[in-house]
């Protein structure tokens, strides 16, 4: 599966604009997680992209959330290995997350949306604006970006990073594309 054909399935799917930004915002987070990793930064990019792509399908019933996606995925083309990390980023299916690949996807999904709400509360409303020191601080507060699970974020150790290289490595993947977000 190429990004193109990737992109186009999720904009078939996809009709609400926040959640393709949440997608895009996923991909340069896992683009700069494999980079900082040494994998392979078009197939960890690839599944960032994707992960959510039956997001819209299943907002009835999330526990097929993952699941749904996986098919379509896997059915279009998506490596074994991708479909999986797709099936082990929707906590509530049960599915281990073994490989670096499941794992970066687990840590990457609930950060964007920290990072986004870090972005809509300063006054310019811009992730340049927005920087690790701030985001750690807003970490801290229970009430803010309430659905961005911390302890999924802070599950990023597994992958040998810190919790303020892992924010800083994701705020500076978004804001390399800031326009697309809109932020």
């Amino acid at each position: 599966m190429t990004r193109e054909e990737a992109f186009r399935m999720v904009k078939e799917n996809v009709k609400n604009a926040n959640l393709i930004k949440h997608m895009l915002a996923t991909e340069a987070v896992m683009r700069a997680l494999a980079r900082r990793l040494g994998e392979d930064e078009e197939k960890w990019g690839l599944v960032g992209l994707a992960h959510d792509v039956d997001y819209e399908e299943t907002a009835d019933s999330p526990s097929q959330h993952g699941l749904v996606g996986a098919q379509m995925l896997a059915q279009a083309g998506m490596e074994e290995d991708e479909v999986n990390a797709v099936k082990a980023h929707n906590e509530a299916l049960g599915y281990p997350r073994v490989t670096r690949l499941d794992k970066a996807l687990y840590a990457a999904d609930p950060v964007t949306g920290l990072i986004v709400a870090a972005a809509l509360i300063k006054p310019s409303k811009k992730l340049a604006d927005v920087d690790t020191e701030f985001v750690l601080k807003k970490f801290k507060e229970k009430s803010f970006a309430r659905g961005a699970s911390r302890e999924q974020i802070m599950s990023c150790q597994e992958l040998g990073l810190s919790l303020d290289e892992f924010i800083g490595l994701a705020i500076e993947a978004m804001q390399s594309i800031a326009s697309d977000l809109g932020l």
